[in-house]
């Protein structure tokens, strides 16, 4: 596969286009996988993913692996143990999010089954996306109504870090779009990924 071909973002960093290759744009329904990745693009704010990315076991490791039951339980003793874990981003605010987040994600699967189904009710339609995937598209897209609302949503039950240009990557790393570009190879996969995936129960 000619690195030309996949989407301009992802570069020449070896990481990255493993991640670019394999995940990004493949549709999730794992309510672990979907908290993590909500929490990590919260410590993203004003960072780069690459950042994230590179440092994303160190957050597994910290934060248990993002099981929300576990996460929903750390005490102000556990704010102060992240702060001093240089393995990962040390931003109280992040932490204190990531916490909270985890308490209404809990509330969030009684409500609603699951994280996941929650997540899912904001598909965009097809009719709403673009003719053709390009960059320039891509590049235009910062948000979407669907990720206001997915936003929007969040927020009224209390989460924090969930902005609608958060929830617009969220959104793409985890396959409720498809934003790889006409070309990349990677967009003929995650098509066929998503048209075998079974949306959640909304």
């Amino acid at each position: 596969m000619a690195r030309t071909e996949r989407c301009w973002w992802c570069g020449e960093h070896d990481d990255y286009i493993a991640y670019h290759d394999d995940e990004w744009g493949m549709p999730v329904d794992d309510d672990r996988r979907l908290f993590e990745k909500l929490c990590l693009e919260g410590f993203q704010s004003g960072l780069s993913w690459l950042t994230i990315l590179r440092k994303r076991d160190n957050f597994r490791a910290a934060f248990d692996g993002f099981e929300i039951e576990r996460v929903a339980r750390y005490t102000t003793r556990s704010v102060e143990r992240l702060l001093k874990d240089a393995g990962i981003v040390r931003h109280r605010g992040k932490i204190e999010a990531a916490i909270n987040n985890a308490k209404r994600a809990r509330e969030l699967i009684d409500e609603c089954g699951s994280l996941a189904a929650f997540v899912w009710r904001h598909e965009p339609v097809s009719s709403s996306r673009p003719s053709r995937v390009t960059r320039a598209a891509v590049e235009a897209i910062p948000t979407s109504p669907e990720s206001v609302a997915l936003s929007k949503g969040l927020k009224k039950r209390g989460w924090k870090f969930v902005g609608p240009t958060t929830m617009y990557a969220f959104m793409q790393s985890m396959g409720l779009v498809n934003d790889h570009v006409e070309g990349c190879p990677a967009r003929a996969r995650c098509d066929a990924a998503r048209k075998r995936f079974n949306v959640p129960n909304q």
